[in-house]
C-alpha cells in the first residue's frame, strides 16, 4: 500500500491540463523502459477533462499511440454507442484523434446481445485482463503502469459504491453492478484488488462538491464506507484536486497549489 500523495491546483481547467502533461510523461517513460505502456481509463467529468486536455496537448505526439494498451476501470452496461457509455465519451474526447491500435484498445462488453447480463459481461472482461496478464504481475491483471480514477461525492469509484456488495468482493478482479445508486443501475467494474494490482492509481476531484467525499477519503475512513479509501497502487497513489476539492482537507497535508 503506498501513501497517498495530494497535489492541488488552482481550478479543474489547470488540474485536468497538468494531469495531462502528467500522464504524457508517464506512458513515455513507460514506453521507454519496457516498450509499451498500459493505462486504465475513467469517465465521468474528470476523466473526461483529462482526455480533452491530452487530445489538446502540444506533447500528445511524444507517445506512441500505437505501443499503448487501454482499458476501463468500469462501465455502463448499455448498448455499443450510447452517449452515456464511457467508451463513446472516450472516444469524443480524445481516442478517435490518435492512431491507437484497435488490437489494445480494451473496452467492455455492452449490452448488444453477446452477453446476457453484467455478470456475464464481466465475466468476459476478466478473462481478457488474465489474458493479458504476464507471470511477472503475480495476478489475474496486468499491474497498470496508470489507473485513473475519478472520485464520486459519495466516494464511489469506478462502479463501486458505498456499503454496495462490489466493495467489498475481494476475489473476482471484475465484477457486475446492479442496483447502482447512480443511474444507469446496471455496469460492469473492476473490484479494489484488480485496482490496487496497478503500479500507480491517480484519484481525479475538482469541484465544492467532492470536497466532502475527498476528507472523508483521506481521513481514514474504511473502504467499505468510502470506497476511494480503499483505492491505492502498488507504487503511488496520487489525489489530483483543485482547490475547490481540497476545501475541507488540513492545510498540512498539501503544499500551496500550483498557480
Amino acid at each position: 500500500m503506498s501513501t497517498p500523495q495530494i497535489v492541488v491546483h488552482r481550478d479543474k481547467e489547470l488540474m485536468a491540463q497538468a494531469a495531462a502533461a502528467r500522464l504524457i510523461t508517464k506512458i513515455v517513460d513507460a514506453q521507454a523502459a519496457r516498450g509499451s505502456a498500459s493505462v486504465v481509463l475513467t469517465g465521468g467529468r474528470n476523466g473526461n477533462g483529462l482526455l480533452a486536455a491530452l487530445a489538446e496537448a502540444p506533447a500528445r505526439d511524444a507517445v506512441d499511440w500505437s505501443r499503448l494498451d487501454l482499458w476501463w476501470g468500469d462501465e455502463r452496461f448499455l448498448p455499443e454507442g450510447d452517449p452515456e457509455r464511457n467508451a463513446t465519451q472516450a472516444r469524443e474526447a480524445l481516442l478517435d484523434a490518435v492512431p491507437l491500435d484497435p488490437k489494445r484498445v480494451h473496452f467492455m462488453p455492452a449490452a448488444d446481445g453477446t452477453y446476457d447480463d453484467a455478470d456475464a459481461a464481466a465475466e468476459a472482461y476478466a478473462a481478457e485482463l488474465a489474458a493479458a496478464a504476464r507471470p511477472e504481475d503475480h495476478g489475474p491483471v496486468p499491474a497498470f503502469d496508470v489507473l485513473l480514477l475519478g472520485v464520486g461525492p459519495d466516494t464511489h469509484v469506478a462502479s463501486l459504491f458505498p456499503e454496495l456488495p462490489g466493495v467489498r468482493e475481494t476475489e473476482r478482479a471484475v465484477i457486475g453492478v446492479h442496483g447502482a445508486p447512480k443511474p444507469p443501475p446496471t455496469r460492469v467494474s473492476l473490484t479494489l484488488p484488480a485496482i490496487r494490482a496497478a503500479r500507480e492509481v491517480w484519484l481525479l476531484a475538482a469541484g465544492e462538491d467532492k470536497a466532502g467525499a475527498v476528507a472523508m477519503a483521506l481521513s481514514g475512513a474504511g473502504e467499505v464506507q468510502a470506497p476511494a479509501a480503499g483505492a491505492y497502487g502498488s507504487r503511488r497513489t496520487l489525489w489530483l484536486l483543485d482547490q475547490a476539492a481540497a476545501a475541507r482537507l488540513p492545510r498540512d497535508l498539501y503544499p500551496p497549489a500550483s498557480p
